[in-house]
């Protein structure tokens, strides 16, 4: 009577059938080992996924360097891999670039040669950058401005691709270029820029292509607009239509300053890798050209510029007074430029 009772209280505890008691029991146990597990399981999940997300936040993905193959070790230094902040390269990212500056004096051809470097797809020449004057109101300001172009962040109508295989600029020598030479020299040879050297031979036709230009920002004789270079026959026609008068008491010491700082340009930038060029020796031999796309190490294309010349033929049809500026430099070291003509 005893064991059925406590038989009894034993069932009524877990509130099942005598018979049915062992299976039940199992699936109690079995369920709430289950509700368990999943339990624990999401306690200890969470603690990992906190202590992952601890570590992950001071994980940086490190970039695999580029590296330029194929390259002379002493072209390595002027062979760069810029990670522009304005837009990314891409899968160009490890395309090598070139740095290069195009250093001249106005009325030398530069605009002129600057629109053949931009016809090649891989070249991007920007022009005068430091002919707004901000840009070169002191040496901190100058190496800042060339730092942006070489990065590939300076942005005008020359930029060119995320695949532009060489970046530079125009520069004119009297743009703080000369003033800061020290500076600039070891920033070129540190950066690893590369000089080309544009210059004219006939110091006389540049002479009378600046006091042309000269009067034309005035005179304004294209419609009421000024423009320093034409893309046609008629309007560069209008613009030669102007004589200048050289003032034959300046006409040499002009001369001698503009040959001299040319001179100097050359001597201060000797240590840096460079080119020099003549804008005569380009109008008779394109194959100079060439010269120039394998000194930037791109590939030979034909470059082509829409720019028509203006003054052509003989100088002495340019000048009003002719008779004057012969008398004056004949018997000096200029007198070749009288007779210094080409053909186009």
């Amino acid at each position: 009577m005893a064991d059925d009772f406590c038989f009894f209280t034993k069932d009524s505890f877990i509130i099942k059938p005598p018979k049915k008691s062992p299976m039940m029991l199992r699936m109690v146990v079995l369920i709430f080992a289950m509700v368990c597990g999943v339990y624990l399981c999401s306690i200890g999940l969470k603690q990992i996924g906190v202590r992952s997300s601890g570590r992950l936040s001071s994980i940086h993905v490190i970039e695999k360097p580029c590296e330029a193959t194929d390259i002379e070790p002493s072209e390595k230094p002027y062979v760069h891999f810029p990670k522009p902040k304005t837009f990314s390269r891409a899968e160009c990212a490890c395309n090598p670039v070139r740095y290069f500056a195009i250093l001249s004096t106005q009325r030398s051809g530069s605009g002129w040669f600057e629109t053949l470097l931009n016809s090649h797809m891989n070249i991007s020449s920007n022009g005068e950058i430091f002919s707004v004057k901000v840009r070169k109101s002191n040496v901190s300001t100058i190496l800042e401005t060339l730092d942006k172009l070489y990065n590939l962040d300076f942005l005008t109508s020359a930029s060119k691709n995320e695949c532009t295989a060489a970046v530079g600029l125009k520069w004119m020598l009297n743009q703080g270029l000369m003033q800061h030479h020290e500076q600039i020299v070891e920033y070129f040879k540190t950066r690893g820029v590369s000089a080309i050297f544009l210059f004219r031979r006939n110091l006389l036709r540049r002479m009378v292509s600046m006091l042309a230009n000269s009067y034309d920002q005035n005179a304004k004789l294209l419609n009421g607009t000024h423009k320093s270079h034409t893309h046609s026959p008629k309007e560069a026609a209008i613009l030669a239509s102007y004589k200048p008068t050289i003032n034959t008491t300046l006409l040499i010491p002009n001369l001698k300053q503009v040959d001299g700082m040319a001179i100097k340009a050359v001597e201060y930038f000797n240590n840096t890798r460079h080119i020099i060029l003549y804008y005569e020796d380009i109008i008779k031999n394109e194959t100079r050209l060439n010269d120039v796309q394998d000194f930037l190490k791109v590939p030979r294309r034909d470059l082509h510029s829409r720019q028509v010349k203006i003054h052509k033929g003989p100088l002495s049809s340019q000048v009003e007074n002719w008779v004057d500026v012969e008398k004056t430099l004949k018997g000096t070291p200029y007198e070749s430029f009288l007779h210094g003509d080409y053909k186009i």
